[in-house]
């Protein structure tokens, strides 16, 4: 009698973490950087013969990140970096490598270039960048060569990973990968910032369609209720 019950709470379950991923995506639709996600549903079909019909269960677990590059907004700050195409920066955070599309960079007290959070952003050959803290004119060219006042005295890491779809997601902006490779020809542009890849317009669109099919299964689950609870009555009169 429950049979359609359990394939209903599966896809419940599964609305329920689709709309957490929306109202994510919505909450960074202003965030540097940031990739939006997205939902994979998958169907497990279990029975089926000529005595008993198949039940479909739908799990929602994984995740898809979109890669899609975001608007690049001028800015004019100095340690202010984006990405034209593809690359990601490299950032330390507690001895581990991270990518990032966040480049909203600021000096240290020693001179570090570093995230806001504090995690030092990485040369071409893994090393924290500096830039002197007297320098007069701190400029970073396209392909990525800090000079201060007219002298290059590092190269910011933009990397691209071997496969992008096997990135882990980190705090934020973050992404873990274990193989990665330079970018032989980076678009690195001082002065601006790349804005999130979200659109909010599409993203309301969906939480309205995923509030209206969970509604719809809660609707369904009610009835099938209502119609077991008829069924014991009758077979207790």
């Amino acid at each position: 009698m429950a049979d359609g019950i359990y394939p209903t709470l599966g896809r419940q379950a599964g609305l329920l973490r689709e709309m957490e991923v929306i109202a994510q995506n919505i909450a960074n639709a202003n965030t540097t950087g940031y990739r939006a996600e997205g939902l994979i549903f998958s169907e497990h079909v279990i029975g089926g013969d000529r005595h008993s019909p198949s039940v479909s269960f739908a799990h929602a677990t994984g995740r898809q990140t979109r890669f899609e590059q975001g608007g690049l907004d001028l800015t004019g700050g100095t340690l202010d970096l984006a990405i034209e195409g593809e690359g990601y920066f490299l950032v330390d955070v507690a001895g581990t490598p991270h990518l990032t599309r966040a480049g909203s960079f600021v000096a240290g007290p020693d001179g570090g270039v570093q995230t806001a959070e504090g995690h030092p952003l990485l040369d071409e050959g893994g090393a924290p960048v500096f830039v002197p803290p007297d320098a007069r004119a701190v400029s970073v060219g396209a392909d990525g060569t800090v000079s201060a006042d007219g002298q290059p005295i590092a190269r910011v890491a933009v990397v691209m990973p071997a496969d992008p779809g096997a990135m882990s997601r980190r705090a934020g902006t973050m992404f873990a990968a274990e193989d990665y490779t330079p970018v032989e020809t980076p678009g690195v542009k001082q002065g601006f910032l790349e804005s999130s890849n979200v659109n909010p317009v599409m993203e309301v669109a969906r939480m309205v369609a995923v509030q209206n099919a969970y509604q719809m299964g809660q609707g369904f689950m009610d009835r099938e209720h209502e119609r077991m609870q008829a069924m014991l009555r009758l077979m207790d009169q």
